[in-house]
């Protein structure tokens, strides 16, 4: 089997993890691409000593640390929202929030994300108890839940609540995920994307887009239907079945971007 068929399946994951560790789409794919320019330029250099979607993320590792010290902000993201963020993604504990998103987001072992960060596994569990102290260190904000099956969003009730945020309210359909919006201005949206009426939470995402800006998570579990890369996709993405990990994860990320921008 080739390289390109052996990674091809995990890209759209890789993409997923490059904007949650960036913020954006668009530095997240650019961090993929020089990844696979990488790979394309010196195939021999592929990791073989690991199963390839390890390998293929160690590869970005290497880009991802390549850019990140010294970091500059590059001259084209002229977005003050995309500056701040990535000022403050060069000073604030990269690699805890690389640990975190590896094992809880992403479903590597801490074996698997100590090969991908080259570390032991004593400093991943490390690098996964600081990233946990930054999620309790969040500011607090209230959350809108855009979820249709009840048990799902008392899941996810607790979790947001567990984190000392607020839940504003539990809306089931695109209407009233609206109406919610409007009524509470959350300062967070997690949002499925089948709704109750056959509606659709990504129409009810832009529709609440469209009045103000939120961090919003996706929770599907046709996550392939986002990651086409033929329109904007969501920066922050998880799977269904999901882990009250991979959740917490995924807030504390959306948040921190959140205030990254706030900062300025």
């Amino acid at each position: 089997m080739s390289i390109s068929q052996a990674i091809g399946p995990h890209l759209p994951f890789l993409r997923r993890y490059a904007r949650a560790l960036s913020g954006t789409q668009d530095s997240g794919d650019r961090y993929v691409a020089a990844s696979l320019e990488a790979i394309l330029e010196a195939p021999e250099e592929f990791p073989r000593d690991v199963e390839p979607r390890v390998g293929l993320y160690r590869i970005f590792q290497k880009i991802w640390s390549g850019a990140q010290a010294p970091y500059e902000v590059p001259e084209e993201a002229d977005d003050q929202r995309v500056k701040v963020t990535q000022r403050r993604l060069s000073s604030l504990t990269p690699r805890s929030r690389q640990a975190l998103l590896l094992t809880a987001m992403e479903g590597f072992t801490r074996e698997e994300a100590g090969q991908i960060l080259d570390a032991d596994e004593d400093e991943i569990m490390g690098l996964l108890a600081k990233a946990i102290e930054e999620i309790d260190r969040q500011t607090a904000t209230d959350v809108l839940i855009i979820e249709d099956e009840p048990i799902i969003a008392m899941d996810l009730e607790g979790i947001v609540e567990g984190l000392g945020h607020k839940v504003a309210a539990i809306a089931d359909t695109r209407s009233s995920a609206v109406a919610a919006a409007r009524s509470h201005n959350p300062g967070l949206v997690l949002a499925d994307i089948q709704l109750a009426d056959g509606s659709s939470g990504i129409d009810a995402v832009t529709d609440i887009l469209n009045d103000f800006e939120v961090p919003v998570i996706f929770i599907t579990a046709y996550p392939d239907r986002l990651l086409t890369g033929e329109r904007p996709e969501p920066t922050f993405l998880i799977t269904k079945p999901f882990q009250e990990a991979t959740v917490k994860a995924a807030i504390s990320q959306a948040l921190f971007f959140e205030s990254s921008a706030r900062m300025n």
